[in-house]
């Protein structure tokens, strides 16, 4: 991995992508990831974020749990890219043109975009999951559950999915299906402390 750290230091993203194009395949780069060096996990993980494809996703879920904190972030990291770019050519074009519109609160738009990006690809875990948060934005709860349950059935590790399905179910009053939702989320990806505080809430409210 030392022909990596010259363009790191140069932040070259341009020759960095390049270059693991060309000499690191996605695979090679998800085995270094689960080596025992930290340093290479972490160059990995960036790497990852950059060129990584879906059958890196189940070794980034792991190294959320991983012992060092930094590289938990930076698989995280990683996951979300790969989640946004992980469809067709034209589903990715509406999924960057319906974030676009969320990020004006254009909500219509938004949603209009990433109903066109499921069209052009069914099995695009992300379109399904941005489409649930508009829905949920918009207050239609059981539209944004449906959505979430969609995202999952295709990336199962999908722990933004589950934490905003508990958001809907706690929004429609339905607290034992947002705290089993908030836990599986926590069981993803330890690291989500909002859905922690949550979940400690609604234990004290909800009998197992």
């Amino acid at each position: 991995m030392s022909q990596v750290s010259p363009l790191l230091a140069r932040q070259d993203v341009a020759g960095l992508m390049a270059m693991l194009h060309s000499n690191w395949p996605a695979d090679q780069l998800a085995a270094i990831l689960c080596g025992p060096d930290g340093d290479a996990r972490k160059v990995a993980a960036l790497a990852l974020s950059l060129v990584g494809t879906r059958c890196c996703v189940p070794m980034l879920a792991d190294r959320l749990k991983d012992e060092d904190p930094i590289i938990n972030e930076m698989a995280e990291h990683a996951l979300w890219s790969i989640w946004f770019r992980s469809g067709s050519q034209a589903a990715n074009k509406h999924l960057c043109r319906g974030s676009k519109a969320m990020d004006k609160r254009d909500f219509e738009s938004a949603r209009q975009h990433f109903t066109r990006a499921i069209e052009a690809d069914p099995d695009f875990a992300e379109a399904y999951n941005q489409r649930a948060i508009v829905e949920y934005l918009c207050e239609r709860y059981e539209q944004a559950i449906a959505d979430s349950q969609l995202a999952i059935e295709r990336m199962p590790c999908h722990f933004g999915a589950w934490a905003g399905m508990g958001h809907s179910h706690a929004h429609l009053g339905r607290m034992r299906e947002a705290l089993a939702s908030y836990r599986r989320a926590l069981e993803i990806n330890p690291h989500l402390s909002g859905i922690a505080q949550a979940v400690e809430q609604l234990q004290t409210h909800v009998d197992d």
